[in-house]
């Protein structure tokens, strides 16, 4: 991966975006998707766009959620400790024991989520799986009034993991849901810039808001946006570590490409297209099947003013919604050459229907 890339990826991941609160991260997309647009702008709720090629040819919409799962603060007891609301879909069990960060107007402010050492729990049977109203967190405050001059209720925390390199084109970080998505759209306005005169439609890249918590950011812009298609990036879940039931959720591996998912919100038109610009460009696909719903911004935006032709591309991604998610950056990096060639091959006038 190109050492600037990587380096947008690191910061990106690392810059804390809690759902509904996604400003700093969004900056941050914005700044550098912009080196790369016509024009950028955001709207009232924070959705941000950057645009090239205005007005010329279909509107293309790449969208991908800016925003990560968190906890927000709810409760302080007289002992100063913190209780927690959960902020999208945040594992009690596997948040325990974890270092976090309390996003206040004054500043950050550092905390640990408390766990009972097991010498005092051994004794107790087989331990429960704490629910998100068990946890506290730890800020160093002697009581109730310490704590309430640092924090407030309602204010975003999210955990302290950062991104690093494994090996074998692997990296872990708490947050790659769905950050990938949002390097990705950027990373494609990049890849256009030496094919504008080529270029014969109109390209929208997105960071919506508010996906972790009902898909919202995805119903605001594509309503405002009206593309013609679009395509949605997002994380998928990996299969290919113990315990993972294939039978049940399907064959996905690291290192083997992004997923096309097949049904549902997903265009076979557009999806089609997808396949034909991934064989030319030597990008290898998996395949997904969907049943109901894809659990990502597609199902709203497929069904937005009457319907708009829309695709679902995804990064397998182990250890979903943990603070140690891992990707392959190969994987990642086919993506927003997989879009560009999309792009490319649209053509003016060009639309999406299902022949009946």
């Amino acid at each position: 991966m190109r050492a600037e890339s990587l380096r947008f990826l690191e910061e990106l991941v690392n810059t804390p975006s809690p759902v509904g609160h996604e400003v700093r991260g969004l900056r941050l997309w914005r700044d550098y998707a912009g080196k790369f647009a016509d024009e950028t702008f955001s709207d009232s709720y924070g959705n941000t766009v950057a645009i090239v090629n205005k007005g010329r040819g279909p509107r293309l919409m790449l969208a991908a959620h800016a925003d990560e799962i968190a906890m927000a603060v709810n409760y302080v007891n007289d002992a100063g400790y913190i209780y927690v609301k959960r902020m999208g879909g945040i594992d009690p069990g596997i948040t325990k024991a974890q270092r976090v960060t309390i996003h206040t107007r004054g500043g950050p402010i550092l905390g640990v989520v408390g766990n009972v050492a097991i010498h005092l729990t051994k004794s107790e049977g087989d331990a429960k799986l704490p629910k998100i109203h068990d946890l506290f967190i730890d800020i160093g405050a002697r009581n109730r009034e310490e704590a309430l001059k640092l924090v407030r209720v309602g204010d975003p925390i999210t955990l302290n993991d950062r991104f690093e390199l494994l090996r074998n084109d692997l990296a872990v970080a708490r947050a790659f849901d769905n950050r990938i998505g949002t390097w990705a759209v950027a990373e494609t306005l990049r890849l256009l810039q030496p094919h504008l005169k080529k270029l014969a439609c109109e390209v929208c890249a997105v960071a919506n808001v508010q996906e972790e918590v009902g898909l919202f950011g995805a119903r605001q812009i594509a309503y405002s946006l009206q593309p013609d298609v679009a395509l949605v990036v997002d994380v998928t879940h990996a299969t290919d570590y113990p315990t993972v039931s294939r039978e049940q959720h399907g064959d996905v591996r690291l290192g083997q490409g992004p997923t096309v998912v097949h049904g549902g919100c997903n265009h076979p038109e557009v999806v089609a297209r997808l396949e034909t610009v991934a064989a030319d460009k030597g990008i290898s696909l998996q395949h997904e099947a969907m049943s109901a719903t894809s659990g990502t911004d597609t199902d709203v935006i497929f069904w937005t003013r009457g319907g708009i032709p829309s695709a679902l591309i995804s990064l397998p991604n182990r250890y979903m919604h943990s603070p140690v998610e891992v990707v392959n950056l190969k994987d990642l990096q086919q993506i927003p050459e997989l879009m560009a060639a999309f792009a490319l091959s649209l053509k003016k006038g060009e639309s999406f229907r299902v022949a009946v």
